[in-house]
């Protein structure tokens, strides 16, 4: 039997809304939306790299990285739940949202690149609080960094390999590749599919 539609929810609603349980959901234009489940090991070693690195340089800062339990509400009314944040505002010990996001981290996977790329990106962009976005790829050493310029408008930076390191500098600190890809295998497109170099 099919589960009945949902209505449409306000953003507090959805906050009261027990969902189906183990499973996170994003709000979306007004309604509930499964956000992405059973990632690969590769795709969580990049999520756990980068927030334990974050998590060490800004101690004894006012900014804090957070995982996707914590969400990130748009202007719209989307609520968004990115891989990793940094908040450096006053966050309770209970809240469910972040209070002033500096920094969203999503690592791409096939199921949202597109959501990653485009609505979710313009959800992120429009928060006045956010300085940088950063979209990396688990598959290869890329990283997509998105950054507000004097003036509100939006700058990017490709990052390739291993050797280089992006500055966020608004949060006090940096993240090398290497450090975003310690310990991560890549597929050898020499190997074919199972190959790893």
């Amino acid at each position: 039997m099919a589960p009945p539609a949902l209505k449409r929810m306000s953003p507090e609603e959805f906050y009261r809304w027990p969902g189906e349980e183990g499973v996170r959901y994003e709000l979306v234009d007004g309604f509930p939306v499964k956000a992405m489940t059973g990632a690969s090991r590769r795709h969580d070693r990049v999520v756990v790299n980068v927030s334990s690195n974050l998590a060490s340089k800004l101690r004894g800062s006012p900014c804090r990285p957070s995982t996707d339990d914590i969400a990130v509400a748009a202007m719209n009314g989307n609520i968004r739940r990115p891989d990793v944040s940094v908040d450096c505002g006053e966050m309770p010990d209970t809240a469910h949202e972040a209070t002033s996001p500096r920094l969203v981290v999503d690592v791409l996977s096939p199921s949202t690149r597109q959501t990653d790329l485009v609505r979710r990106l313009e959800d992120y962009k429009a928060l006045p609080s956010l300085a940088y976005i950063l979209l990396v790829e688990p598959d290869l050493p890329r990283a997509l960094l998105w950054w507000r310029a004097p003036g509100s408008a939006w700058e990017i930076a490709q990052f390739d390999g291993l050797h280089g390191v992006i500055d966020l500098g608004v949060i006090g600190t940096e993240l090398a590749m290497s450090e975003v890809y310690e310990d991560v295998a890549f597929p050898d497109p020499l190997a074919g599919e199972g190959g790893l170099r």
